[in-house]
């Protein structure tokens, strides 16, 4: 099963672009530096933890991935969950145990998206509706919002959401000055800069700059900052298995895999709008989960595809997967020799930045239209975003995901329903050619043409069973199965029944233009058993041919069956 398991370098590994890729990998570092520091702060890890996580997973996600030009690292939707992870093995009762754990769940969600690019399960990954990705999409940039809104205001940080929540108002009425004004000049920087300025400063890095400067000229003792960052190679977290823990370790480890897996194929294929080429979603994920165990061992952050970084690496003009690890070397020279330049950050200006950050996640433009679109899907969107900022995210995704299918199996069910035809008169015949009419009409009521078209899934049984209660009324039964390429097990199983019950009432039965999948699978449930040969037939005029002389050469002692319509 393993034996697809490729850990390769990519193709696009070349130094034919090297300059655009240096130029968009210095371009990506200078943003990342920010969300880096910002998210690692958020994370309850420290400013540390974020920088070794953009590092790592940006290096080694880069160098085995299948994305050329993908920029990873920790993004919002993963410190999300790193969060609520460090939040629960903080309150374990040994934090240097809970810490080791923690790290050791990044390498497991690795580990997992390894299983999934071994697999080759990437291109399933992708097929999430697009209302359940905009639901949760939506909810991760609330929680953000939500989680951020204290440190923004002067406050400690709280992973809880539901506690974070119930705060705002007291934090809003009561807002510590100095902090509160850094974190609104911080929004404003973000929000008003010119798009001029962005192209040569991009507005986090230049709201980092400015509001730390400030904070340092009126320096007041409460102010909350990033302090010290050790510089240096890295601690090194061997794993550890805490069998007490097992299961919670695992389900996290899913969460985290499952959600970088998204998160990262996403931005993938927003890469590939951008530079007209084809990702390899497989190889993707193996180079994820690569990343993300060495940034586990060194003690970094989860991380996925990050998006905006993605957009800008490829507009300065990186190419290929060089792009990617000149951005992590970039950082890696940041911690060695310029961690002390961001010990003075305030959180406050953090907070700024992952507000900004929270509210471009959210997806306005959908909100906006959702309800235009369609009711149900409006409210599925609403029913993940909900489930996303008050439960957990994998509930809502799987739960969306549940309810999704529902309505698009409901939908493709009524589909299939309607594409079942029982043709008794000549009358309502409109696929039927005025040969094929005339017979029926000689038939005077005695032939059930029952017609299906396009793949037949379990949905169309129920529409097959409701036509089992007139076979009786005829004496020739012809299915016809020219224009169905699929038929699924459960619709199998109802034709079956159908034909059972019509050779048990000794009709007669004919079998139209069954081939290939449809005529393999009628053959092992042993249907055709049923049929002579030379009443399976390769179109509906033979059919009927045959039909009406059966009907004219044996005729019943039975009175004349009345049709249907009559």
């Amino acid at each position: 099963m393993f034996t697809q398991l490729k850990v390769q370098l990519p193709r696009s590994f070349t130094l034919r672009h090297w300059r655009g890729d240096l130029f968009g990998g210095l371009t990506a570092a200078i943003v990342a530096l920010p969300l880096a520091l910002a998210f690692g702060v958020s994370s309850g890890a420290g400013a540390i933890a974020g920088l070794y996580g953009a590092v790592c997973t940006g290096f080694f996600a880069a160098l085995f991935g299948g994305t050329p030009p993908q920029i990873s690292g920790p993004t919002g939707p993963m410190t999300v969950v790193i969060a609520t992870i460090f939040a629960a093995v903080a309150s374990s009762g040994d934090p240097q145990a809970g810490v080791a754990i923690a790290f050791t769940v990044i390498m497991l969600g690795g580990l997992f998206q390894i299983v999934l690019g071994a697999l080759r399960l990437g291109k399933y990954i992708t097929l999430i509706p697009y209302t359940v990705i905009s639901g949760f999409m939506s909810g991760i940039g609330i929680i953000i919002i939500l989680i951020q809104v204290a440190p923004l205001l002067g406050f400690p940080s709280d992973a809880s959401i539901i506690h974070s929540a119930q705060m705002i108002p007291y934090e809003v009425t009561h807002p510590k000055l100095f902090p509160t004004s850094l974190g609104i000049l911080t929004l404003i920087i973000l929000f008003t800069s010119p798009a001029q300025v962005n192209r040569v400063v991009p507005s986090p890095l230049l709201a980092l700059v400015i509001c730390t400067l400030i904070s340092t000229q009126f320096p007041p003792d409460s102010l909350a900052r990033i302090g010290e960052i050790p510089r240096g190679l890295p601690e090194f977290h061997l794993p550890v298995l805490a069998f007490s823990q097992l299961k919670n370790m695992l389900g996290y480890g899913v969460i985290l895999g499952t959600l970088g897996a998204i998160d990262s194929l996403l931005t993938s294929l927003v890469a590939d709008n951008i530079t007209h080429t084809q990702h390899d979603s497989d190889q993707e994920l193996i180079g994820q989960g690569i990343g993300n165990i060495v940034s586990g061992l060194c003690g970094g952050l989860p991380g996925a595809g990050a998006t905006m970084r993605t957009v800008i690496n490829v507009r300065s003009g990186g190419v290929t997967s060089l792009s990617g690890m000149i951005h992590a070397v970039v950082l890696l020279i940041v911690i060695f020799w310029a961690a002390p330049l961001t010990s003075p950050i305030p959180h406050a200006v953090l907070a700024g930045i992952l507000i900004k950050v929270g509210i471009d996640i959210i997806d306005w433009s959908f909100l906006k239209r959702a309800h235009r679109i369609s009711l149900k899907a409006a409210a599925l969107m609403y029913c993940v975003m909900g489930l996303t900022v008050f439960v957990d995210l994998i509930t809502a995704v799987a739960v969306g995901v549940f309810i999704a299918n529902l309505l698009t199996v409901k939908s493709l069910t009524d589909l299939q329903i309607e594409r079942l035809e029982a043709i008794t008169s000549a009358d309502n015949a409109t696929q039927l050619n005025p040969r094929e009419k005339e017979l029926l009409r000689r038939s005077e009521g005695r032939i059930f043409l029952f017609h299906l078209s396009g793949p037949m899934s379990f949905g169309a049984a129920k529409g097959i069973a409701q036509r089992m209660g007139i076979i009786e009324k005829y004496d020739v039964l012809i299915l016809d199965l020219l224009e169905v390429p699929l038929m699924g097990v459960t619709a199998s199983l109802a034709l079956e029944t159908m034909i059972r019950e019509a050779h048990a009432k000794g009709r007669e039965i004919f079998l139209v233009g069954a081939s290939g999948k449809v005529k393999n699978r009628l053959q092992r449930l042993e249907v055709l058993k049923f049929l002579p040969p030379r009443n399976r037939v390769t179109n509906r005029l033979d059919a009927l041919e045959q039909a009406i002389a059966f009907i004219e050469n044996h005729q019943t002692t039975q009175p004349k069956p009345q049709s249907a319509h009559k």
